[in-house]
């Protein structure tokens, strides 16, 4: 075996459940993934490797053959969340906060204004 759909990691059956895969790199060279699950009952974050697509193997962690997740610790939990969910938007996440980021800046917008309302020229005073 070797990629392994992270999507189908519910190991250990009666410890995990609800897997939602909130990022995955699919099947490429090093392919990671980033999950929301219950690990017993409570909400957490798992991470793992899924293997490689043309290699042996199931990825890591694993427990005796069977693929399973590593369970990110709280402090993280967030911090792995948000930069998962910027990757699984193509890193749209951070343009965006910078277009809002100058949207607020009412200065600059009013100097932008100004130096693109100076490109367009007056049509009647260039004819003479």
């Amino acid at each position: 075996m070797s990629y392994v759909d992270p999507n189908k990691v519910t190991a250990p059956k009666r410890i995990v459940s609800d897997v939602h895969v909130v990022f995955d790199t699919h099947e490429i060279e090093g392919s990671w993934s980033v999950a929301q699950l219950k690990w017993d009952g409570k909400e957490t974050v798992g991470i793992r490797w899924n293997g490689e697509p043309s290699g042996s193997g199931i990825g890591t962690p694993q427990a005796r053959g069977v693929p399973t997740w590593f369970i990110v610790p709280e402090e993280l939990q967030d911090a792995v969340l948000d930069k998962a969910r910027e990757l699984a938007d193509g890193g749209r996440s951070a343009l965006k906060a910078g277009y809002l980021q100058m949207a607020r800046d009412s200065e600059r917008e009013r100097e932008a204004e100004e130096w693109s309302e100076g490109l367009i020229g007056d049509p009647a005073r260039d004819q003479s």
